[in-house]
């Protein structure tokens, strides 16, 4: 079974378009790679990635958001190590 991930997202801070963007761009990035990509809506603050229940990233930790080319290349390293991201690996 592939693997998931979720996005957790607070609705009181209106996040909804930030974490389906960020779901876009995972599911464009990792179609063959990834089982799915689910949003969870939160308050208080949170936005969290999370990979099979292991956190790859959060909001409260880093006091700010991913950037689309770390979340892609944290996810990389887990599930497709080998996988060239293009432009996203680029020190640009």
């Amino acid at each position: 079974m592939k693997p998931r991930i979720e996005i957790e997202y607070c609705t009181q801070c209106r996040w909804l378009p930030r974490a389906c963007w960020m779901a876009q761009e995972l599911l464009t990035t990792f179609e063959a790679e990834l089982g799915g990509v689910t949003l969870v809506p939160g308050s208080g603050g949170t936005f969290e990635v999370r990979l099979e229940n292991n956190i790859i990233f959060s909001r409260s930790e880093k006091g700010r958001f991913p950037e689309s080319k770390e979340l892609k290349q944290l996810i990389r390293d887990h599930i497709a190590p080998g996988k060239d991201l293009g432009h996203s690996d680029s020190g640009q």
